[in-house]
């Protein structure tokens, strides 16, 4: 989708609409000034501690939320301060896994590849980072798919995501936490176009189905929610 046999098609859907720079704020755009985005970030923050302490979200969530979170903002932080040091040009830029997977994946087919960046770096590191805490956390284990259904949902679902994140420009974490942590227009159409996506196609292959087993078997079809095995 990025350099292949599909990135002509990204490139044509992608020109169907072109929003620069200037368009993409969205703040400017309602009249709102630069504080604010300060205190809708303090209202969210309010909101993800009520569901949280709701939910009864453990102390590793807490602190997981919190890391990733700040991640975001010290990765634009860190692009920044490294864009004022140096004489060649380094884009600002924070966490996304859509373009750094593509990139990063190039570079062991094909080296040299991309150079060594940011993006490069993220994504062996994350996978690093998380693979150790899962070892301290005693939560590492290898799972596997439970059936060849299994396999061709994830092998769709890869695919659709893989081009859909490429076209949108970045995945639920390129474009729902670090584009709508500025507040990009487009990173927050995206976002909406994910959250829609997600629940028609929740509806449509699983409660479809979990509701035609409780129509024949009377009971009430699970909350995947509140599941724990979920």
């Amino acid at each position: 989708t990025l350099r292949g046999v599909l990135s002509p098609l990204r490139d044509a859907l992608a020109g169907l609409w072109v929003v620069g720079p200037e368009m993409n704020d969205a703040l400017g755009h309602l009249g709102l000034g630069a504080y604010s985005g300060l205190g809708l970030g303090l209202v969210w923050l309010a909101a993800a501690i009520f569901f949280g302490v709701r939910s009864r979200v453990p102390a590793w969530g807490w602190i997981g939320g919190l890391g990733v979170g700040s991640a975001v903002a010290i990765g634009w932080w860190f692009t920044y301060t490294l864009s004022g040091q140096t004489f060649d040009p380094i884009q600002v830029e924070s966490l996304s896994f859509t373009g750094p997977s593509a990139d990063t994946l190039m570079l062991f087919l094909s080296p040299p590849g991309s150079p060594l960046d940011f993006d490069v770096g993220l994504v062996p590191g994350v996978f690093l980072g998380s693979g150790l805490a899962a070892v301290l956390g005693r939560e590492f284990k290898i799972v596997g798919f439970t059936g060849g259904m299994c396999m061709w949902r994830y092998i769709i679902g890869a695919v659709l995501m893989g081009f859909g994140g490429m076209l949108a420009g970045g995945c639920a974490v390129g474009a729902g936490l670090t584009g709508g942590a500025v507040f990009a227009i487009t990173a927050w159409v995206a976002l909406t176009g994910m959250w829609l996506g997600a629940g028609i196609t929740d509806l449509l292959v699983d409660r479809r189905a979990e509701l035609a087993e409780a129509s024949v078997t009377g009971k009430e079809p699970t909350d995947k929610a509140m599941a724990p095995a979920e």
